[in-house]
């Protein structure tokens, strides 16, 4: 059973959350303040944080930054507000998706499970010859660059790249098919588990945010129209990829 932290200090949304996601396969605990919930993060492990911009004793995105400072699960971060900004800036400090409230039940079930479900290694979209190869530790290298699928982990040069969920979704899914085209949609619906047909500006914030923490390393093309593509170093070897 996947184990849900909700942050937020609406007493009655928590019951009706904790209510209905058991009945989908959840188990929900509640913190009604930062401090709480900073104190359960401690002591328990939880697949998942929801949690609220909103809170009495701290803005959400200062717990959100202090969340992602010591731990990799994802968090979906409430908004009862309208204001497109909130959204961005949360994606930009490393959320891993939005919902605004209110939100049906239904629909954030399905955004929950979409985003655990991501936390699985990302087939590759389509069998392709890149420059990327398979080291025997099971590695993804690209350049001076490397994943390793079954940890979920970047490095540089050997040292640690901080990702969420889903720019790790996102980066994995572009070095399997180094130097070929992935439409936006196949990142929306694949790597982000989003509706294609949704606005996706949460993918933009996603690249942006890939792009600043690769730096040089790694070279994401937008392909103006269509998607992107990892652009494959010229002394790299042409090899093929088997997951």
């Amino acid at each position: 059973m996947k184990r849900i932290l909700f942050i937020d200090d609406d007493f009655e949304l928590g019951e009706l959350l904790g209510s209905y996601l058991s009945g989908e396969g959840f188990s929900l605990q509640t913190a009604h303040d930062a401090q709480t919930g900073i104190e359960k993060l401690k002591e328990d492990n939880f697949d998942i944080v929801l949690l609220d911009i909103m809170l009495p004793d701290m803005n959400g995105f200062d717990l959100l930054q202090k969340i992602r400072n010591e731990y990799t699960m994802p968090v979906i971060m409430l908004t009862g507000r309208s204001d497109e900004i909130d959204k961005v800036v949360g994606l930009e400090m490393g959320a891993d998706d939005y919902v605004a409230k209110p939100c049906p039940l239904r629909e954030l079930a399905a955004r929950i499970r979409a985003i655990l479900r991501r936390t699985m290694p990302v087939k590759a979209a389509r069998p392709s010859i890149t420059a990327t190869k398979i080291d025997p530790a099971h590695k993804i290298i690209i350049g001076n660059m490397s994943l390793t699928p079954s940890a979920r982990s970047v490095q540089i040069d050997d040292s640690p790249v901080q990702l969420t969920s889903a720019e790790y979704n996102v980066l994995e899914m572009l070095t399997s098919n180094a130097g070929i085209l992935i439409t936006r949609e196949q990142l929306l619906e694949d790597a982000l588990g989003r509706d294609p047909s949704l606005d996706d500006y949460v993918l933009n914030v996603h690249m942006s945010n890939l792009r600043r923490k690769l730096r040089h390393s790694a070279t994401i093309k937008t392909i103006r129209g269509n998607g992107y593509l990892l652009a494959i170093p010229d002394h790299s070897p042409q090899q093929a990829v088997h997951m």
